[in-house]
C-alpha cells in the first residue's frame, strides 16, 4: 500500500474532509475488482464485501466496504488529468528500455454519451508500445476529431528517444510530425486524402515504373483459408517533394500492396506513408503492420474481454476515471510475465488471493521516481 499511495499521492480526495473511506483504499478495492473481472461501481461494493478478509490484509477499512454510491461519487468527481498523470508516471518505471514501435490511436467509449444533456461518446487517445504490449500513456478528448490537437499533448508524456511513432491517416500532420522528431524519435505515417496534394503527389510518383531508388520486399502468408500477399516499397529519392511540401524531418516515402485471396475473390489494396528514417523495405513493411497491434493487444482486450463498450458510466468525469482504472488493471496484468489469455489472467486473479497479490506486487518492483 506504500508504494500504491506514493504512486497516487498527488490524486486528492474531491470529498469533504469527513470522508468516512479513506480515498486510497476506494482506488484499491476498484482497481482490485477490475483486475478480477468486475466492470462498474456496483462490482466495487460486491468485490469487497465478498473479498473483505484478504482486503483486510493491507488496508485498514474503518468503516466497512464502501458503498456502490460512495464509490460511483469518488469517480465521477476526481479530476481525470492528475488521475491520467499518476497512471503515467507509474507507467515511465518500465519504459526506461522503450524500443520498437509505438503505436497511436484512439478508441471510443460507445456507451458513455448521454442524449439528455447532449454529451457525446468519451474518446480515449492511446500511446501502445506495440514490442512491450503496454499502454504507455493516454488522454481522452470530446470527439475522434479532436485527436489531431491531442496528439502532440500525448507525445510530451511519453520517452520515446530511438523508438518509431506510428499513426493512421487522420494524424499524418505537420504538428504531430514535427512533435515526433522533436523528442528524438522517428514516425511511419499512413497518407491519404486528407493531405491532398501531398497524397496525389507521392501516389503518382510510386506509380510511375520508370521511378529510381527504390528497395521493395516482398512476404506472402497462407493462413485462416487466406492468401495475402504483401509488397513493401520505400524509396528515398524524394528531394523535389520536400522542396514542394517542406514536411518536417520526411526522410522517405513508402507504398504497401496488399492483396488477398480467399477462394475466387481477390482484393487488392494500396496504401503510402511518409517516413522520417530510410527503413529497408522489409522493415518499413514490418513497421506498417505492427501499427494495427493496437487493435489486437489493446482494443479487442477492452471490448472483448473487459466488456468496455457496454460500460454504462455517463456522468461528469466517471467514464474518464473507470476507463483509465480498467487501462491500469490491463497493464499490471500484462506485466505479470506467465502465459495464457488476458481472460484467464482475470479468472485467476478472482479465484486465487495469491495470484492477485502476484498482479498487485508491481507496484513495489521497482521505486517510484
Amino acid at each position: 500500500m506504500e508504494n500504491f499511495i506514493a504512486c497516487f499521492a498527488e490524486v486528492v480526495d474531491p470529498r469533504r474532509d469527513n470522508a468516512r473511506h479513506n480515498l486510497h483504499e476506494i482506488l484499491m478495492i476498484a482497481l482490485c475488482t477490475m483486475l478480477c473481472g468486475g466492470e462498474d461501481c456496483s462490482d466495487m461494493t460486491l468485490f469487497g464485501q465478498a473479498k473483505e478478509p484478504f482486503l483486510r490484509q493491507f488496508l485498514t477499512l474503518a468503516h466497512g466496504i464502501p458503498s456502490h454510491d460512495t464509490f460511483s461519487r469518488v469517480f465521477r468527481l476526481l479530476n481525470p488529468k492528475t488521475f491520467s498523470a499518476c497512471f503515467t508516471r507509474f507507467m515511465q518505471r518500465f519504459a526506461d528500455t522503450l524500443e520498437g514501435v509505438v503505436a497511436i490511436d484512439g478508441k471510443t467509449l460507445r456507451r458513455s454519451f448521454d442524449r439528455a444533456s447532449g454529451q457525446s461518446p468519451l474518446h480515449m487517445l492511446h500511446a501502445w508500445s506495440v514490442g512491450q504490449r503496454l499502454l504507455l500513456g493516454q488522454l481522452a478528448v470530446d470527439e475522434k476529431s479532436n485527436e489531431i490537437t491531442a496528439v502532440p499533448k500525448l507525445l510530451e508524456l511519453l520517452s520515446l528517444k530511438g523508438c518509431v511513432v506510428t499513426a493512421d491517416a487522420l494524424n499524418c500532420q505537420r504538428t504531430i510530425a514535427a512533435k515526433v522528431v522533436e523528442q528524438g524519435a522517428d514516425y511511419v505515417l499512413a497518407l491519404k486524402g486528407n493531405q491532398g496534394s501531398l497524397h496525389d503527389d507521392v501516389r503518382r510518383f510510386l506509380s510511375d515504373p520508370q521511378r529510381q531508388d527504390c528497395a521493395t520486399h516482398c512476404t506472402v502468408e497462407n493462413d485462416h483459408g487466406r492468401i495475402e500477399t504483401r509488397i513493401s516499397l520505400v524509396c528515398t529519392d524524394i528531394g523535389w517533394l520536400q522542396e514542394l511540401h517542406v514536411w518536417p524531418g520526411l526522410t522517405a516515402i513508402g507504398q504497401i500492396v496488399r492483396t488477398r485471396e480467399m477462394g475466387t475473390k481477390v482484393t487488392t489494396e494500396t496504401s503510402y506513408y511518409l517516413l522520417s528514417t530510410a527503413l529497408s523495405a522489409a522493415r518499413f513493411g514490418e513497421v506498417a503492420r505492427a501499427h494495427w497491434g493496437v487493435e489486437n493487444g489493446l482494443h479487442w482486450v477492452l471490448d472483448v474481454t473487459m466488456n468496455e463498450d457496454q460500460a454504462r458510466n455517463r456522468k461528469d468525469h466517471g467514464p474518464e476515471n473507470i476507463a483509465m482504472l480498467r487501462r491500469l488493471a490491463l497493464n499490471l496484468a500484462k506485466l505479470e510475465g506467465s502465459k495464457g489469455s488476458m481472460k484467464g489472467k482475470l479468472k485467476k486473479a478472482g479465484w486465487n488471493d495469491a495470484f492477485l497479490t502476484k498482479l498487485l506486487a508491481a507496484f513495489s518492483s521497482t521505486q517510484m521516481r
